[in-house]
């Protein structure tokens, strides 16, 4: 599953390069709009966004006529950008069912969160999607890892193993507990193929593999580790 889809709607593109450099970096899929008539044009094309930033002041529709116009089909979340911060226009915002408000300028980091936060109220994405341990970073719903901050390329079994590693760690799992964790009980091969596939790991983990402990005569343990 790729990362969620926000829709970007603002018609300075400075600002919507900024918004953009900081979703990606939490791995979201950004879909740009320039004016209010794009974002509804993109926004029926998308079936799937899940969240709107839309700015107030654009050309051809505002923020308001798109907020309206997507409230009469979807109840997405939406985010609203103003340089205004008059509070008849807030309470409109809301009656329009506008989730959040926020007033530029603003810091990037902080919408991030905002969209994070309304995100998982929304239950869109779930606190338990992500795991970290250590420099380990795992991404359940995009199927992405990252170490130290860099994404690495796992295969779907490596990508399983290291998932149920994280789950479990700090535990000594023996190699029949990750066969049955991992492949859930429908592999029929030797057990000691684990072995093959924590190498391989390991390989791509780079200096961090060492969070991979050998357990000799029983199996394996993830525990974090200071590495060199």
């Amino acid at each position: 599953m790729d990362g969620l889809k926000v829709l970007v709607v603002d018609d300075e593109s400075r600002m919507r390069k900024l918004v953009r450099d900081f979703l990606v970096k939490k791995d979201f899929r950004v879909l740009e709009a320039a004016d209010g008539s794009e974002a509804i044009d993109i926004f029926f094309e998308e079936k799937d966004i899940a969240l709107v930033i839309l700015d107030v002041m654009m050309p051809k529709m505002n923020g308001w006529e798109v907020c309206k116009e997507i409230r009469s089909y979807s109840k997405v979340p939406i985010i609203m950008l103003t340089a205004r911060v008059e509070e008849q226009d807030e309470l409109l915002g809301f009656e329009l069912g506008v989730d959040e408000y926020i007033s530029k300028p603003f810091s990037p980091k902080i919408l991030v969160a905002r969209v994070e936060a309304i995100l998982r109220r929304t239950n869109a994405i779930s606190a338990d999607d992500i795991l970290v341990a250590g420099e380990v970073q795992i991404n359940k719903a995009a199927h992405q890892v990252k170490i130290a901050g860099e994404e690495i390329e796992l295969s779907f079994k490596e990508f399983e193993l290291l998932t149920f590693f994280v789950e479990n760690q700090g535990r000594a799992l023996s190699r029949e507990q990750i066969l049955n964790g991992v492949w859930n009980f429908d592999y029929y091969g030797e057990a000691r193929t684990i072995d093959t596939h924590v190498k391989k790991l390991r390989s791509k983990m780079g200096k961090y593999g060492d969070y991979i402990h050998t357990i000799w005569g029983l199996g394996y343990k993830f525990e974090v580790c200071e590495v060199k």
